[in-house]
C-alpha cells in the first residue's frame, strides 16, 4: 500500500485528540478514524536526532546523528527508511520539511542527500520565519495537486513535513483565541507572557491542522485513502524552557496516530508505552516485508490489531548536542524515570532553550542561577510534572539502583560512546559553549567550534 508520513515541528502531543483545548479539527477527525497512541515518546527531543531515530529505527548515537543537521552533524543515510523502501519499488516523495540532511530550509539539497525520487516542496524565498505557516499551506497545495495527478504502478511514500509549530510563531494571533483564557503547558508558569506565547503557538498549530486536512482530503477524493498507510507524529515537545531538549516527559511525549486501512478497529486509543523506534518495524510488518536485523524498536502491529500486551518494559532517551554539548541519558518505565547528566556543568545550558518571550521571562527571573541535578529520579504516578527529585530518598533506593543498572546495560548493549567517556567536538560541527545564552549569537567567543 501507499504510505503517507505527516510530521509537524515541536508540537509534543498538544492536539485536541489528546485532550487539549486547541483548534485541530482535521487532526481530530483523523484520530477518530485511526489508532491513537496515548503514551508515545521520541528517542531524542531535539530535531534532527529525533527524526533520524524514527526513520532508521536506531538510536542517534548508533547512526551518527548526534546534533542538528544544519550544524554539521551527519548520519548513515543508507539506513534511512526512504532508501529502504526504494528497494521495494516505492516512489519516494518529499513535500515540505525534512530535518535529517543539511539545513531543513534547503529542501532540494536535503532531498537529494536522503535520496528522494521527487521533491514537491515550494520555494521558500520571500517568507519571514513568522510567515512560514503560509509556506506549509503552499506545500499542502502542492502535495494535493500531486495526489490528484498521481498515476503509477508503484506505490508511493510521501513525506509531508510542516514548519509549524516551530518558532518563530505567527505574530498575529487568531481572532478566535482569547489570550486571557489560554492555559499554557503545566510545566511553565501561567502569566500574561506565557499566555501570549502559547496563543501564538496555538495559531501556528491551527495552520498545521489546515494543511494536514487539505492533504487528507486529496487522498479521499482520489480514492487513495483506503489504500494508504497514514502515520502522523511530531519530533518532540514544545520549544519551551524545560521541554524541548530535555528528557522530561514534556520533552519526549509525542503524538503518534496510525491508520492501517486494512484494519477495522479505527478510532481507538491505546495506552501502552511506545517509542518512535517502533515505527520502522511496524511499517515492515504492515507491508509484509523483511525487517533489517539491527532495528532497535518493536512492531506495533499487534497493538494496531487490538492487543493489550505491553511491548516495552523500558524506554531509553538521549541528548548529545542541540546548540551546546550536553550529554544526557534516561530510562523510563510507566511509573519511574531516571535521568543522568554526563558532563560536569551544573547550570542550565541556556542556548539549548529556543529564544522566546517565555525564555526571556525566565532569564529575567533567575534562570542563569538555576542548577540542575546530575542524577534525577521521579515517581511519575505521584509527580507527573517531574518536580520532586527522589534520587536521595532512601525509600526509593532499590528503584534508583535498578534504574541505574538498566541504563548502564543499555549503554553497553547499544555501543553508546559514553561508556568510554565524553567525545571530542569536531571542527566541522557548529557548537556553542555551554555558558552561551543565545544559540544564534554573532560573537565567535560564544562557540567551541564554528563548523568550518
Amino acid at each position: 500500500m501507499n504510505i503517507l508520513y505527516v510530521h509537524t515541528h515541536d508540537s509534543g502531543h498538544y492536539f485536541s485528540p489528546y485532550g487539549f483545548d486547541v483548534k485541530t479539527p482535521n487532526i481530530q477527525d483523523f484520530a477518530d478514524d485511526a489508532v491513537v497512541f496515548n503514551n508515545a515518546h521520541c528517542v531524542s527531543p531535539t530535531c534532527s536526532p529525533s527524526r533520524a531515530a524514527l526513520l532508521t529505527g536506531k538510536y542517534p548515537h548508533q547512526i551518527g546523528m548526534l546534533g542538528l543537521s544544519q550544524r554539521g552533524f551527519d548520519m548513515d543515510f543508507s539506513q534511512h527508511l526512504v532508501r529502504f523502501l526504494k528497494k521495494y519499488r516505492y516512489h519516494t516523495v518529499l513535500c515540505g520539511i525534512q530535518h535529517e540532511a543539511s539545513w531543513y530550509l534547503e529542501h532540494e539539497k536535503g532531498a537529494n542527500i536522503i535520496g528522494y525520487d521527487e521533491n514537491l516542496t515550494g520555494d521558500i524565498s520571500g517568507y519571514e520565519q513568522e510567515e512560514l505557516v503560509h509556506w506549509d499551506y503552499k506545500n499542502s497545495t502542492n502535495a494535493s495537486k500531486w495526489l490528484d495527478s498521481y498515476v503509477s504502478e508503484s506505490p508511493f511514500f510521501l513525506s509531508f513535513g510542516m514548519y509549524s509549530t516551530h518558532r518563530r510563531y505567527p505574530k498575529e494571533i487568531l481572532d478566535s483565541i482569547d489570550v486571557d483564557k489560554v492555559k499554557p503547558p503545566d510545566n511553565i508558569i501561567n502569566n500574561e507572557v506565557t499566555r501570549t506565547d502559547h496563543a501564538q503557538f496555538m495559531t501556528s498549530l491551527y495552520a498545521a491542522d489546515e494543511a494536514f486536512g487539505e492533504v487528507i482530503q486529496a487522498l479521499k477524493r482520489n480514492n487513495l485513502y483506503d489504500d494508504t498507510l497514514i502515520i502522523f507524529t511530531t519530533d518532540h515537545g514544545l520549544a519551551n524552557p524545560f521541554t524541548k531538549c530535555n528528557l522530561y516527559e514534556a520533552g519526549t511525549h509525542v503524538a503518534l496516530m496510525i491508520r492501517n486501512p486494512r484494519l477495522k478497529n479505527q478510532g481507538s486509543y491505546v495506552h501502552q508505552m511506545v517509542s518512535h523506534l517502533d515505527v520502522f518495524p511496524t511499517i515492515c510488518d504492515i507491508l509484509e516485508i523483511d525487517k533489517p536485523n539491527d532495528l532497535e524498536g518493536v512492531s506495533l502491529e499487534p497493538i494496531l490489531k487490538g492487543s493489550s500486551e505491553m511491548c516495552h518494559d523500558y524506554l531509553f532517551g538521549e541528548i548529545n548536542f542541540h546548540t551546546s554539548y550536553e550529554p544526557i541519558r534516561s530510562v523510563k518505565t510507566n511509573r519511574y524515570k531516571y535521568i543522568k547528566y554526563y558532563d560536569d556543568y551544573d547550570l542550565i545550558n541556556r542556548s539549548n532553550i529556543d529564544s522566546s518571550i517565555t525564555k526571556d521571562f525566565y532569564m529575567n527571573n533567575g534562570l542563569s542561577e538555576i542548577k540542575k541535578n546530575r542524577e534525577q529520579l521521579f515517581d511519575l504516578y505521584y509527580d507527573p510534572n517531574e518536580k520532586n527529585n527522589l534520587i536521595d530518598d532512601d525509600d526509593y533506593e532499590s528503584i534508583k539502583v535498578a534504574m541505574r543498572n538498566q541504563l548502564e546495560k543499555h549503554l553497553n548493549d547499544s555501543d553508546d560512546y559514553l561508556v568510554n567517556g565524553l567525545i571530542r567536538i569536531k571542527d566541522e560541527w557548529k557548537v556553542n559553549k555551554r555558558e552561551c545564552i543565545n544559540a544564534s549569537s554573532k560573537n565567535a567567543e560564544d562557540y567551541v567550534s564554528l563548523g568550518r
